[in-house]
């Protein structure tokens, strides 16, 4: 028998290879890390402008079809620009609420012989294809999508375009990346990327857009992901802008620096509305599991919900439609507070109800409108009580508005640089972080899920909740392999290994080996298996038994390397060479190996004794173990 010591690696030029063996390649090993950036970014960054701009055009379009078909519904003529079907309930009478319904009916026979995707607002849609279909949107969703949404808004449904048009944009991103070759986290990169040029292109908003792809839809903050949404969102802006100009979205007179007392209002207000969103978001899932119990089929249910959109705006007229305007007016801290209080009320009414019917339309506009108002009551009712704290009713508003996105939608940056950039008041920038942080807690506190996420959730879908750096790509092999390396030779008999294993001598316990010739160089690997397999003869030589160029990782390598080296080859360990000394095992890398990184992140989780403490005067000094 021959000595099965551990064999440690030695110093050398290059590979020695033994007659009869299969060479050892670099082109079976990990190659070293490589930058963040490379020429695949620089390319999707080209499609990602490109996509931009597409997706700022078919915003305008989308704009531009609302307007037809509101101008059509409504008012008997052709037209394009934006208009309220407000100014039309006075002379149309109890038309108005037939038209809703026609909408609803066209709107669900579209769903029932197009797509059923189409239905509700579109981003937790978009979610589900980056979670479960390598974001896959299949190419109709970017014609059925927005020409539903049209049809739903322009016969008044109380929603805003753009969810529709983040919603198509992400498929306008997702289409381009079935067509070209790409990689599946390339595509997901153009489908964020092509749904933060479409809200772009609707609000003007391309930081919050951003903040809101990397949020609700990328999952993770990464160079090569978060430049090229970046550069879509610009383009997108820069569309927009030809078009419409560079004002703010909701244009407000200019605030005042706000004092410590009403700093602390505006975060009370902020904790409110994450309960108040919590409150919006159960019941629009009521009323959406309440549809479900209907004896009739789906296809039907949006005209129901057009049946309620239409007789809740005969009687309060400014709940139909988009209402952008709403939004400016509970800004501008000029409206009673009665007025807001019908306002936000009876529209709640109508967009729940057609929401929860599975009709086409966004959630945004409506939550910014719910959440302005309210803001703006619970502002005055502090001014009222409490005159000395300063609160601005404005700035209680604008921070309702985007507090009540936050704690809806969970996606808490993007809410509050929304309310910065739709309305370019910087003294706002405060109370909106700490209010929309202040909702985000409280939301959190009381449903696990939030607007966007509860309807996958209840198909079985988890969407991740926290963005952490990955463990494994923080770590080196060299630091967590086995070692030393115990290694068979190449020239060793079957037999006489059998013999070393089953006495159960140390070593012996392991799954696998390394191979190696005369001069220790890596020639394969053999697992236990291998060696104890009866249909082997025992006269039989190792390197016999070795079938293809062994699988290696360098030591300087990263544990996630390693990891997804093993995923992409099928196997469960690795031998680890030095990069200087290629060809010699100096270690093993297995699956339990890898899974020790996460060890830290255990411990780090877990509640430690102070490591400081504090004694009174006389108190004798506790020791501390480190």
């Amino acid at each position: 028998m021959k000595d099965h010591s551990p064999v440690i690696s030695a110093t050398t030029e290059g590979l020695t290879i033994s007659p009869g063996l299969d060479a050892v390649t670099d082109a079976a090993a990990v190659p070293a890390q490589q930058s963040a950036i490379d020429g695949a970014v620089v390319r999707i960054c080209g499609l990602a402008i490109l996509l931009g701009c597409a997706a700022g055009v078919v915003g305008q379009l989308l704009v531009a079809l609302i307007g037809l078909v509101t101008h059509v519904a409504f008012f008997g003529r052709v037209g394009f620009s934006e208009i309220a079907p407000a100014e039309a309930v006075s002379h149309m009478g109890w038309w108005v609420v037939v038209i809703p319904v026609i909408g609803g009916l066209i709107v669900g026979v579209m769903a029932r012989f197009g797509s059923k995707a189409i239905r509700g607002h579109g981003i937790p849609e978009a979610m589900e294809q980056v979670l479960t279909n390598e974001s896959r949107i299949p190419a109709r969703i970017t014609f059925l999508k927005p020409l539903s949404a049209a049809v739903s808004i322009g016969t008044g449904g109380p929603f805003g375009a753009e969810g529709p048009i983040i919603a198509t944009g992400g498929a306008l991103g997702s289409v381009m990346g079935q067509i070209l070759s790409t990689t599946a986290a390339e595509r997901k990169t153009l489908l964020a990327a092509g749904a933060a040029a479409g809200m772009t292109a609707v609000f003007g908003t391309p930081v919050s857009a951003v903040l809101l792809a990397i949020e609700l839809l990328l999952f993770e903050f990464r160079p090569r992901s978060i430049i090229p949404v970046a550069l879509a969102a610009t383009a997108a802006d820069g569309i927009r802008m030809m078009f419409t100009g560079m004002g703010p979205a909701f244009p407000m007179p200019n605030l005042v620096q706000p004092t410590g007392g009403a700093l602390i209002a505006y975060l009370v207000i902020g904790a409110l509305m994450g309960v108040v969103s919590v409150g919006v978001t159960r019941i629009v899932y009521g009323i959406e599991d309440a549809f479900e119990h209907l004896p009739v089929h789906w296809m039907w249910w949006p005209a129901i919900g057009g049946l309620a959109v239409g007789l809740v705006g005969y009687y309060v007229p400014d709940t139909l439609g988009v209402g952008y305007y709403n939004i400016t007016r509970h800004l501008s801290g000029t409206v009673p507070v009665g007025t807001i209080a019908v306002l936000v009320g009876t529209k709640f009414v109508s967009w729940a109800i057609a929401l929860g019917s599975g009709t086409s339309g966004g959630t945004l506009a409506p939550l910014l409108t719910f959440g302005s108002g309210i803001g703006a009551l619970m502002g005055a009712g502090i001014a009222t009580v409490a005159p000395f704290l300063g609160v601005d009713v404005r700035v209680a508003a604008l921070v309702g508005m985007a507090t009540m996105f936050a704690g809806a939608s969970r996606a808490m940056l993007a809410s509050a640089v929304f309310a910065f950039e739709t309305t370019l008041q910087p003294v706002g920038l405060l109370p909106l972080l700490g209010g929309c942080a202040a909702a985000y807690l409280t939301s959190s506190l009381l449903m696990r899920n939030s607007i966007m996420t509860e309807k996958i959730a209840r198909r079985g879908i988890k969407t991740p909740e926290e963005y952490m750096a990955d463990a494994l790509d923080h770590v080196h092999v060299r630091d967590v392999a086995s070692k030393p390396v115990v290694a068979l030779k190449a020239d060793d008999p079957v037999g006489s290994v059998r013999t070393w294993i089953e006495a159960g001598g140390p070593g012996t316990s392991h799954q696998g080996y390394p191979v190696v010739n005369e001069a220790g160089v890596l020639v394969g690997v053999l697992t236990r298996r291998n060696v104890l397999n009866t249909a082997v003869r025992a006269d039989q030589r190792l390197h016999e038994l070795i079938s293809r160029p062994p699988k290696f990782v360098y030591d300087d390598c990263t544990v996630r390397q390693a990891a997804d080296h093993m995923v992409n080859h099928g196997i469960g360990r690795l031998p680890v060479v030095a990069r200087g000394e290629l060809g010699k095992p100096i270690g093993m890398l297995t699956r339990s190996d890898v899974l020790s990184v996460f060890q830290k992140r255990v411990r780090e989780a877990q509640r430690q004794k102070p490591t400081i403490q504090f004694r009174m005067p006389g108190q004798r000094r506790a020791s501390v173990k480190s």
